[in-house]
């Protein structure tokens, strides 16, 4: 930069300003007359009653004069006060161009730039240093800086020559003082630090106000490289360079470039008054001052100075050995701090900068001992305590530091480390480059000479590379030749210096080393979307890549971690080539994740976050097997890093090979991991390559079964996964198994982890393992792990059923453990465990209905139901069991009850009933009392004629009792019953059959028999006397008492006998009459015909109208007077309640009921961002056509679900208004008409929601995908006629969505099809329907997800979010009470984002940005990753219910069960005000059960529980009042 200019270093040399007259006399003839002159003028300055008094020198001669004296005094011993008083005239005088005092002399006053000149060559000779020179010399050198840099600072009129002399003065001093070797506690090393500080501060007010001419620059660059063995030169040059970097980047980029922040101190460096244009060349110049900062890895450069040679000669001419120096031993540590200075630099450019750390590195970086001076101190350097510096054989031996640090490094030592990604801690992410950044050949243009010679220092390379001029190709062959002898250290090169020894050096560089490698993979990791970069920096990158990740002959630690910890995103750039280090990350992967303790790392870096940076290393390599299958990765260099010409590290092999090594790391990983975000990411990178491995063999066995060839797919076997040690393309390292823990696992694992059956009981073995163990007690791995568990059972390989047994097994142990905790122990997450362990049990269920056919295995999870819902199992024991009625339920929470219930439901209802009849999109029934009366033929039939019950405050049933017209028998009793319940809405018609339907069939009408003729000639007929006592009384002998009672006969007298007479008469004639009736009733009788049909009994005829409603109650036992009765000592009403149908309103609130969904819904809005694009309207127009959007995003839009009409779809659309339809069609029928395809190209706009959403429902969950566009009035284009123009390549794909049958789930699929587009439902028609007055009723949690796919990964940060949100409504949010409004009142910062940017390998960058839960991760969404094409759909659907369970738990809060009870007990007065009592208890009971239906099917709402409840004691105590 400067070849073309002289350096003034020899006019420096040679100039004779610094001496003085009296140097030709003698010695004390000098002395005498400095002391004579200089006291009094000393004397008078020091006087306080001297301020203000005029000076000595009056004339210009005398001044002249004195100066002479002065000159000379400064050169005299310490011992007395002449040089203090030299100093303080001199330091008063220059002040002549700040403020003219009265002290200066006149002469001096009017021509102030002449005198400062001389005085400053004067002052040379105070910095010489002196025999012994003590604290004297130190404090006066620090009085003229302070004088020198308040005269650069406050003088505004100094003369250019002037500056010069002024710079050339602090250039001299520094060379002076700094250049020769230091002494240890000497004046250099204490004012080294104030020396380069003056001087970078004076030449930075020089560049603002009289920039210095090209000499300068090269005469201060050629000396600062003779200072550079001291620590305060590099930190300074750090500090400035810094502070213009800070300075540059504001206004070259913007202010939207992200800020290069640093200390106030340093940024006051540069003065203000400094425009653009100096600052670009004065930070430019300012790089290059220091020189190649990689010479300082080299000793013999560093020692090759002038000084340094005079001082390698004694006085006697021997020899003296250079590690006497320890200024050459604080190398290591001073490369390290450059190194650290262009790495802060470059995170500046790149938008990633952290602030700039003074602190030295916290751990021992080096294996000696660092001076106290290497950290920077704001102590003045002569009151700091001087403190020996010792090394002695056992501090090399054992790799330990003892560097001594101010408290200030000690507090900054325990936070960073050398090799830490900048901004990067155990809890923050990754920070993403600045969009507006430069270009990788841009900063590598600046920095690459030095980060790749750094980054190769000390290296053993091949000879051939050593020699092989292109391995640099950034400057011409003689630069780089003289680079590589100054940076590359090899063994022949210390040997040619017989001044160095060797021994002394070991490989201490390492952390100036480390800290370029971790440089360098920034920059490249930086590479934008299309970025080119050189050939030859991706060359020399790789061989850096390939060195440092080096593990067969020699490790080196800390560039290990360094790479690693900077390489995360290294295969997302799409970098040609890159491929060729994957076996070399592999292999330092099998170093460092399987290692449980890293020992040898924790010196180096926070073992945590180089895991967590190896895990992401590995999420991106896991897909490669399978990607490329037996294409061969290259290798650069074969052979040339290993002696051993057998060794096949370096020899070309398959990627399909590395699977089994990749999978055994993570298996490895997480067997050793203990870090809880670190343990999810691997559950969710194992939850990927089992669905990938799954996928893929499904795939390989449909083209097998079709004749297709499946060369590609056929590798699975374990003679191709690359551990075959006799193979030659075997990968299995020579390393032996104590350096490489991960050999052992890949011995252990290889018979269990080749195909995605074995891959996937490994799986279930090591989770269920881990989860009863080590993890039951960590609530962000627990529900990690019961996500994985969820999604290994929708896993379609065939496995044995005792590994699904196991892990129904290990879930129902998990629950019972967390449920025996102690009282204390349970909180609300640990009732949200359990609540998640319940869910992950319901879907190991629904997807293997067939294990609950094995005896045991539903009692266990039948035990496990009661667990959650008693509290208690009824058999604890094998002798103790305890009744459902002796116990008292004492559940662990509400919330764990109505997950047992809700698992209880699903067991009873859904296993092996999925889909039901009505289709997939409803569990549920589609009838209602409407499709009733229209499928009826009775005219008479209307909403009224049903009758309603509630059955046990939970269950509404509404009854049917007229025959609908189609049964065979309408003499039969039927009734339809139509049930809304927790479960849904479910239809069912019953009919009474005493009989089989068979025997019913075949029985005759019933006749009866006539009665037979009586015969009353048959038997024979007895007298009988009646007797009103027993004859035995006659036997009976009277006594005394009976005879004292005397007869009728002796008693009687005429008048009684008179009377007896008529009596007897009397009885005679009653007598005569009975008897002669009798006769004349049996001749009557006798003259009768038999039977009489008038007292004949005959049967009734069969009945004909049954009360239906009351047998199907009384026959279910629903129908008793306790039934009817209210329950003692509760408010709840009784059993049975028939409501009155006839009130205003009652319908409403049945419609309101019929809203809510049977199953969580999730929302999925797909948008497509093309490069460059940054609102809202370009990126919804971009849909409108697929020749706008790449064929992958039309592929990947199909994969989510299927094509659903709106107008006729009964499940979730996306919108609340168009959702849950189920009469949507016209009782008016039209001509059917076919749906005909429009031949415009409409693109994934198609699914905007408006006509068609994209939909997928599994037995727990339903999802609408919805691609939004703009808003346009509906028009008929999609039913014109089919036109005959071509479509683009990409339209050939939209036919078959449109094509496709549409999965409508009506009932009438013929009046449906009738339908014209004004007659179907339209987005606002739903909101039509609801009554005026009242509200929509809460719709439940409802999960928003973004799908973005972005062509270029930097547009991320350009997301329109907060524009965008308001179009994806789903009318959710508007609901009253709805949970989805509890949340914040800033919706873009809730919604979870998904970002898919396509790589040109065919894979896929994953970004997760947004709120994803209180634990930041969802399994299996891991930011950062990379999957494949085959994967998309699993990393977008499935993640929906675990977003929907985290959020749940992280957002549900106690405030907002307030604000929702405030807002409930409103709506409830509401309708207490608009209806009547029996209409109140309608509302109540409709109410509660759409809060239990919200929680059957959302877990974990405890608050919804407690609204329930108190909703229902609101109305209660309101009824009570009424009463």
């Amino acid at each position: 930069m400067y070849s073309e200019w002289r350096s003034l270093h020899l006019v420096i040399q040679n100039d004779q300003g610094h001496t003085s007259v009296l140097h030709s006399y003698p010695e004390n003839v000098g002395r005498e007359v400095a002391n004579s002159v200089v006291r009094p003028l000393g004397q008078a300055l020091n006087m306080p009653s001297a301020t203000g008094s005029e000076s000595l020198l009056k004339t210009d001669k005398e001044v002249k004069w004195t100066m002479e004296v002065v000159c000379y005094g400064l050169t005299l011993p310490l011992d007395g006060d002449t040089v203090k008083y030299c100093v303080d005239v001199y330091t008063d005088w220059i002040m002549a161009l700040v403020l003219p005092k009265e002290s200066i002399p006149l002469p001096v006053i009017k021509e102030p730039n002449l005198y400062v000149q001389s005085i400053l060559k004067h002052l040379q000779n105070l910095f010489v240093p002196r025999a012994d020179p003590g604290s004297i010399q130190m404090r006066l050198c620090l009085q003229v800086l302070k004088a020198v840099q308040k005269l650069a600072r406050e003088s505004s009129i100094m003369a250019r020559e002037t500056w010069e002399i002024l710079l050339l003065f602090l250039l001299q001093i520094n060379d002076t003082l700094l250049a020769a070797p230091t002494v240890q506690g000497g004046i250099a090393e204490n004012l080294a630090e104030k020396l380069i500080g003056v001087l970078f501060e004076v030449w930075l007010l020089a560049c603002a106000r009289c920039f210095p001419t090209p000499p300068y620059w090269k005469t201060a660059k050629e000396m600062v490289a003779n200072w550079r063995h001291h620590p305060a030169v590099v930190e300074q040059w750090s500090k400035v360079i810094c502070a213009l970097t800070s300075r540059l980047l504001r206004f070259t980029y913007g202010p939207s470039f992200p800020p290069f922040k640093i200390p106030d101190e340093d940024a006051g460096l540069i003065p203000p008054e400094m425009d653009n244009e100096c600052i670009a060349q004065t930070w430019f110049r300012f790089l290059h001052i220091l020189s190649n900062p990689v010479d300082l890895s080299n000793p013999a450069i560093i020692s090759s100075t002038p000084k340094f040679q005079e001082q390698f000669l004694n006085v006697s001419g021997i020899t003296q050995e250079l590690n006497q120096y320890p200024c050459l031993k604080h190398l290591p540590q001073i490369f390290f701090r450059a190194m650290r200075g262009i790495s802060c630099l470059v995170d500046a450019f790149l938008g990633i900068s952290r602030p700039r750390s003074d602190s030295a590195p916290p751990t021992p970086v080096n294996r000696l001992s660092m001076p106290q001076n290497a950290a920077v101190n704001t102590t003045p350097p002569h009151n700091r305590r001087h403190r020996a510096v010792t090394v002695n054989k056992a501090t090399v031996k054992t790799g330990t530091v003892s560097t001594t640090h101010t408290s200030k490094v000690q507090q900054q030592a325990s936070s960073t480390s050398p090799l830490s990604s900048p901004n990067q801690t155990s809890s923050e992410p990754r920070p993403l480059p600045a969009p507006r950044r430069p270009k990788v050949n841009s900063i590598l243009n600046l920095f690459g000479s030095w980060l790749f010679d750094a980054a190769f220092v000390h290296c053993k390379l091949h000879n051939g590379i050593n020699r092989d001029g292109s391995m640099t190709a950034i400057a011409t062959q003689a630069s780089v030749e003289f680079r590589r002898k100054g940076s590359q250290m090899s063994t022949d090169t210390i040997a040619s210096n017989p001044m160095f020894d060797a021994s002394e050096f070991p490989d201490n560089y390492e952390s100036g080393r480390a800290e370029a490698c971790g440089t360098l993979c920034r920059i490249f990791c930086s590479k934008k979307t299309g970025e080119e970069i050189l050939p030859a920096y991706l060359s020399r990158f790789y061989m850096l890549l390939i060195q440092g990740l080096q593990i067969a002959d020699f490790i080196c630690h800390p560039v290990l971690a360094s790479i690693i910890l900077n390489s995360p995103p290294l295969f997302c750039c799409d970098l040609k080539g890159i491929d060729v280090v994957v076996p070399y990350f592999i292999s330092a992967l099998e170093t460092i994740l399987p290692d449980r303790e890293l020992s040898k790392f924790k010196n180096y870096i926070n073992p945590i976050e180089l895991r967590r940076a190896s895990i992401n290393i590995l999420l991106s390599l896991l897909p490669l097997p399978h990607h490329f299958g037996i294409v061969k990765s290259e290798v650069v260099l074969e052979g040339k890093f290993s002696n051993d010409e057998s060794s096949s590290y370096d020899r070309p092999v398959t990627f399909l090979s590395l699977k089994l090594r990749l999978v055994n790391i993570l298996i490895g990983a997480l067997q050793t991991e203990t870090d809880p975000n670190n343990t999810q990411m691997i559950l969710g990178a194992m939850l990927n390559i089992v669905q990938d491995s799954a996928l893929l063999e499904a795939i390989s066995c449909q083209l097998e079964t079709n004749g297709g060839e499946n060369s590609l797919l056929k590798s699975h076997s374990r003679t191709n996964s690359g551990i075959s040690t006799t193979s030659g393309g075997s990968t299995e390292p020579t390393t032996p198994d104590s350096e490489r823990p991960a050999q052992a696992l890949l011995r252990d694992y290889a018979l269990n982890t080749d195909t995605a059956a074995g891959l996937l009981i490994r799986s279930i073995h090591l989770v269920t393992q881990r989860l009863n163990s080590q993890w039951r007690q960590d609530m962000s791995i627990s529900l990690a792990a019961l996500e994985l568990l969820s999604g290994l059972a929708k896993v379609k390989v065939v496995v044995d059923s005792s590994d699904r047994k196991r892990a129904i097994s290990s879930v129902c142990s998990y629950i019972v453990y967390q449920c025996s905790r102690p009282a204390p122990l349970h909180s609300r997450d640990l009732h949200s465990m359990i609540v998640a362990a319940f869910q992950c049990l319901c879907v190991w269920l629904t997807e293997h209905p067939d294990m609950l056919d094995e005896k045991d295995c539903l009692k266990e999870v039948l035990e496990i139901v009661e667990l959650g819902i008693s509290g208690s199992k009824s058999k604890n024991s094998e002798q103790e069991v305890k009744y459902k009625g002796d116990k008292e339920p004492n559940p662990a929470s509400m919330r764990v009850k109505d997950a047992a219930e809700a698992t209880l439901t699903c067991i009873m209802q859904l296993l092996g009933a999925f889909p039901s009849p009505s289709g997939p999109a409803s569990p549920c029934s589609l009838v209602n009392e409407t499709t009733l009366i229209k499928c009826s033929g009775l005219p008479t039939i209307n909403k009224h004629s049903f009758r309603y019950f509630v059955l046990d405050n939970s269950v509404i049933l509404a009854m049917l009792e007229q025959p609908l017209g189609n049964e065979r028998n309408d003499s039969i009793p039927s009734v339809t019953t139509l049930v809304r319940g927790t479960s849904g809405r479910f239809a069912w018609a019953q009919q009474l059959c005493l009989l089989p339907r068979g025997a019913k069939a075949n029985q005759k009408m019933f006749i009866p028999e006539p009665r037979p003729t009586p015969k009353n000639n048959v038997g024979l007929k007895y007298t009988v006397k009646h007797r009103p006592f027993p004859e035995e009384v006659d036997k009976i002998p009277f006594v005394k008492a009976d005879l004292s009672i005397p007869d009728l006969h002796e008693i009687v007298n005429e008048e009684l006998e008179e009377r007896h007479e008529k009596l007897r008469n009397g009885m005679a004639q009653q007598i005569f009459y009975e008897t002669s009736i009798d006769q004349k009733s049996e001749e009557e009788w006798r003259k009768k015909s038999f039977p009489d049909p008038v007292t004949e009994c005959k049967p009734l005829p069969p009945a004909q109208e049954f009360q239906t409603a009351r047998l199907f109650l009384s026959h279910f036992g629903f129908l008793s007077l306790e039934a009817l009765k209210e329950p003692a000592n509760s408010r709840l009403p009784p059993h049975l309640i028939a409501l009155e149908s006839t009130l205003p309103g009652f319908f409403d609130d049945l419609g309101y009921l019929d809203l809510l969904p049977c199953r969580p819904f999730d929302t999925v809005f797909i948008f497509y961002m093309k490069a460059g694009q940054k609102t809202s309207q370009e990126i919804l127009k971009n849909v409108e056509s697929s020749r706008n959007v790449q064929p992958h995003f039309l592929e990947f839009l199909l994969s989510l679900g299927w094509s659903v009409d709106v107008g006729k779809h009964p499940g979730w659309t996306g919108h609340i208004s168009t959702s849950w339809s189920i009469n949507s069609c016209s009782n008016e029928e039209e001509p059917e008409q076919d749906e005909v395809i429009s031949s415009e190209d409409v693109g994934a706009s198609i699914f905007n929601g408006q006509k068609k959403v994209l939909y997928y429902a599994d037995a727990l969950t339903e999802i609408a995908v919805v691609v939004p566009s703009p808003m346009e009035p509906l028009t008929d284009s999609l039913e014109s006629s089919v036109s005959d123009q071509e479509n683009d390549s990409n339209m050939d794909l939209m036919p078959g969505i449109l094509k496709q049958p549409s999965l409508t789930l009506e009932l009438f699929p013929n009046h449906a099809d009738h339908l014209s587009s004004s007659q179907r439902l339209s987005p606002t028609s739903r909101s039509k329907k609801v009554p005026q007055g009242r509200t929509i009723p809460p719709m439940g949690p409802e999960t928003k997800v973004y799908v973005v796919w972005v062509e270029r990964y930097d547009d991320i940060e350009n997301f329109p979010l907060s524009d965008l949100v308001s179009e994806t409504s789903t009318g959710v949010e508007t609901t009253a009470n709805s949970s989805t409004s509890l949340r914040s009142a800033s919706p873009e910062k809730e919604v979870p984002v998904i970002f898919i940017h396509p790589l040109n390998t065919g894979l896929f960058r994953i970004k997760v940005q947004g709120a994803t839960g209180k634990f930041n991760m969802v399994i299996p969404l891991v930011d950062g990753m990379i999957v494949s094409r085959r994967a998309l759909v699993l990393i977008t659907i499935p993640p929906l219910g675990t977003i929907r369970r985290t959020n749940w738990v992280a957002h549900v809060r106690t405030d907002q069960i307030v604000k929702s009870l405030n807002r409930c007990t409103e709506w409830i007065k509401e309708l207490v005000q608009q209806i009547c009592w029996f209409m109140g208890s309608v509302t109540g009971v409709l109410h509660q059960i759409k809060q239990e239906a919200q929680r059957s099917h959302t877990q974990n709402r405890q608050d919804q529980q407690v609204v329930a409840g108190v909703l229902i004691t609101v109305l209660v105590l309101m009824v009570l009042g009424k009463g």
